[in-house]
């Protein structure tokens, strides 16, 4: 089936289908309202099982939920299988997935290498030895041939361990507890910083809160803090933010003054690794000397294993050195760091299935589907950011308006823009395309042209028929 077919029948065919014109006496904002009724009307029509699943669900987990941001309003869609990358529901609806497990399944559900891979792992290799095994060495290898700034790393289970571990690092070389994080950032299950510090933070008193892209209130605020921060950490693109891309003169004076305030410089590349085949520091170059950044520690996770959970930390021996055995007596533990079919994966998934040419291939589309999105939504609330193949959808009250942190997007909370959000989520999960409800996309390794085109397709389709919410 290809996606957006539910079972022998179109997407169109869910019911309750009524035109989102209404009497031009109603303001912009009450008509959107009375389209969003019908459209949250015709997804909980269109989704008995999913709903009964979500029911059932609350009895065990809290909100039938353990992933706070797979959470959706009515109700989320339970998806029942996975192939390349389109999803199957419990209702019969199949999907082509833009999400990618939020940048985590670049790989798919079903790569076959990634497949033999575990397969090959399981029945001869086991799952977990507890024991040294020579495949870290060589996946760490693979790593550091790829991101050229690590001297060495170590690995862990999550992007959130990976930034844990980094920042563990910058406290005991430096002696400083402070930490310079920007607003929207997000590092991690208890690194979040959508607001400000989140509220399951750790180490809550300790963070010091930037404005991404201004490098002004950046120097000000190292000189505010000299002497108490240990490191500045950032997201070459915030991507959980709304993929903002940094600015080239933004994070080379993050570096700056880190070397020059004997700070640490910690890049969070879970996200963006991806987007370059030797991480996104590798494209972002000095404005005057066209150097790459070149951070003192680089996190990993997401997407280098193939699929497998997994993080990585790495950066300059010295600091390395922190949790080496050998000679320290700080601890470095986990029982699954080292796990067999994450290592196993990870030396098919970055030399065999993500090299450098598959990375620009996809990544050039992903460029071009971006521009294409801004082409149609020009003139309108619709604009999209990002890098490479991993975006974000927004709607603004400014169709000039320009996106380059967290703060300019708060004009888009509440009212039309909010609303605007929610439809396209709606109208593109209908038509059979899984996007995520915050408006982000990642596609995944083999994702063709045309199905990219389709996509392009239903995206007109929603400017057309919303185009009198859409236009200032």
């Amino acid at each position: 089936m290809s996606p957006g077919t539910i079972l022998d029948s179109k997407p169109e065919s869910h019911p309750n289908r009524s035109s989102s014109k209404l009497p031009q006496t109603h303001t912009q904002l009450d008509r959107l309202t009375a389209v969003l009724v019908t459209a949250r009307e015709r997804y909980t029509s269109a989704n008995p099982t999913s709903s009964r699943l979500h029911v059932e669900a609350t009895s065990h987990l809290p909100g039938g939920n353990t992933r706070s941001v797979l959470h959706a309003s009515p109700f989320p869609l339970y998806m029942t299988s996975g192939a390349g990358n389109t999803l199957l529901d419990a209702d019969g609806h199949r999907y082509l997935d833009l999400v990618g497990d939020m940048t985590a399944g670049l790989f798919g559900h079903s790569q076959p290498k990634i497949q033999e891979t575990l397969v090959k792992t399981i029945s001869s290799v086991g799952l977990n030895l507890g024991a040294t095994t020579s495949a870290e060495s060589q996946f760490a290898a693979v790593i550091k041939e790829r991101v050229k700034s690590i001297e060495q790393l170590r690995f862990c289970n999550s992007g959130t361990e990976a930034n844990l571990y980094a920042l563990s690092i910058a406290k005991i070389h430096t002696g400083r507890r402070k930490v310079l994080v920007f607003k929207g950032a997000y590092h991690g299950g208890v690194l979040g910083f959508a607001t400000g510090v989140a509220v399951n933070n750790v180490d809550r008193d300790e963070w010091v809160i930037g404005k991404y892209n201004d490098v002004a209130s950046l120097r000000e605020l190292v000189r505010q803090y000299k002497g108490e921060l240990a490191a500045v950490l950032v997201e070459g693109m915030m991507g959980a933010g709304g993929c903002i891309p940094g600015s080239a003169e933004f994070l080379h004076a993050i570096q700056e003054e880190c070397r020059s305030n004997s700070l640490l410089f910690i890049l969070d590349e879970v996200m963006t690794f991806r987007l370059a085949p030797s991480g996104l520091q590798s494209t972002i170059l000095h404005p005057t000397t066209n150097q790459a950044l070149s951070p003192d520690l680089t996190t990993l996770g997401k997407n280098i294993a193939g699929g497998i959970g997994i993080g990585a930390f790495g950066g300059r021996a010295d600091l390395m050195a922190v949790y080496d055995p050998r000679t320290s007596s700080v601890p470095h533990s986990g029982t699954f760091n080292n796990n067999s079919l994450a290592m196993a994966c990870g030396l098919v998934a970055l030399p065999s299935i993500y090299t450098p040419a598959a990375c620009l291939e996809l990544n050039a589309l992903g460029d071009e589907l971006r521009a294409k999105l801004n082409e149609i939504g020009a003139g309108t609330r619709m604009k999209v950011t990002g890098v490479g193949a991993v975006s974000t959808v927004h709607f603004m009250p400014d169709p000039a308006a320009k996106i380059r942190s967290v703060e300019d997007l708060e004009a888009q909370k509440g009212g039309i823009e909010e609303s605007l959000r929610e439809l396209f989520y709606f109208f593109a999960i209908e038509k059979g395309y899984w996007v995520a409800r915050r408006g982000m996309t990642s596609l995944i390794l083999g994702t063709t042209r045309d199905e990219v085109d389709g996509f392009l397709g239903i995206v007109r389709a929603f400017v057309e028929e919303y185009r009198d919410s859409l236009t200032i």
